[in-house]
């Protein structure tokens, strides 16, 4: 049986039900009377939170009738332990639909069953900023991530609305963002890599080039290239997969310097972290449908190495938004 009666979902005060003038599938209807992805709406009805005529379906593909009712809502948060958020985070940009945070090295972005120190997301609920809930109830507006160690522009959705809006920029690449990373070796030339990431066989930690894995494309630019054989580059993301700069770099023979996993050689007292900094973040706001750019710092620790081995003035010519996207021919 794929319909089941749940007396409790209709005690919920935030249910919200309509009633359907069409004939046709449960996750299309539904995905198109709250104008969201069908895959949100297929997680919606797979964690039991749409019911038709009284009873929850766990099938999307459910066939419905002109004169259905259907009810739905939003997974409600889970309580998690409380941890002490004794830091803060650096607001580019926040406004009621959404908020932009340059995040700093070492802080994980929301929680997880590993995870027991604080992460942003605590951080945002500790700040008393209202989020969306349509990633599940350890993901509060997050639209996207960065890995602990990297730093930089991140966006978090305020409600439901915002974070498909956003999820789908994501997806058509009308928002994204330019990476820079300090790597050991300079490229030999401006190059796109696309070859397929997935976890690596023989260490779970890493991921890597396997040829069943996911689509991933990543174009690189040289910026500065210093005496020391250091280099400033800047990365582009075509798609977003785990590790996903630093996995194509490598299959340059290339590593960010302070990644350590995947290859860089060096003293962990030196470079404490990897230098990877998602620099400059663009998005249509999803409310007023105005084009929007941000450009995060970067933060003491790579800002200084940066100028020690590059000429200040340099750096900041190649780092200004316009000239950072002609290099890629936007």
């Amino acid at each position: 049986m794929n319909i089941c009666y749940n007396p409790i979902m209709n005690q919920k005060s935030n249910m919200k039900t309509f009633i359907t003038e069409e004939t046709g599938r449960l996750d299309k209807v539904l995905a198109q009377q709250l104008d969201v992805s069908r895959n949100q709406i297929e997680k919606l009805i797979k964690e039991e939170l749409v019911i038709v005529n009284g009873k929850y379906v766990t099938k999307p593909s459910f066939k419905l009738i002109e004169g259905d009712e259907i009810g739905y809502t939003f997974k409600e948060a889970e309580k998690r332990a409380p941890v002490d958020v004794d830091f803060d985070v650096e607001v580019l940009y926040e406004d009621d639909y959404l908020l932009v945070v340059n995040k700093p090295s070492g802080l994980v972005v929301h929680p997880a069953p590993s995870v027991k120190e604080a992460t942003l997301v605590d951080w945002l609920v500790k700040k008393g900023i209202s989020l969306s809930t349509i990633s599940g109830e350890e993901r509060h507006g997050i639209v996207h991530r960065i890995d602990k160690e990297t730093t930089g522009a991140l966006v978090i959705a305020k409600d439901n609305k915002t974070h498909e809006k956003l999820s789908k920029q994501l997806q058509d690449k009308s928002m994204g963002r330019y990476y820079l990373a300090l790597i050991d070796h300079p490229l030999k030339e401006d190059v796109v890599v696309d070859k397929p990431i997935g976890r690596n066989p023989k260490n779970r930690l890493k991921m890597d080039v396997v040829a069943h894995g996911k689509e991933a494309k990543t174009a690189f630019r040289k910026l500065l290239t210093s005496e020391y054989n250091v280099e400033l580059i800047t990365a582009k993301l075509f798609t977003g997969r785990t590790h996903q700069i630093r996995v194509h770099l490598n299959t340059l023979g290339r590593h960010i310097l302070g990644d350590d996993l995947y290859g860089f050689k060096s003293k962990r007292d030196k470079i404490p972290r990897v230098y990877l900094h998602a620099y400059l973040l663009y998005l249509i706001h999803p409310a007023t449908g105005e084009t929007m750019e941000f450009t995060a710092p970067l933060f003491e620790d790579m800002d200084s190495y940066t100028k020690k081995y590059f000429n200040t003035q340099e750096v900041n010519e190649k780092l200004e938004p316009k000239a950072l996207k002609a290099v890629f021919g936007m």
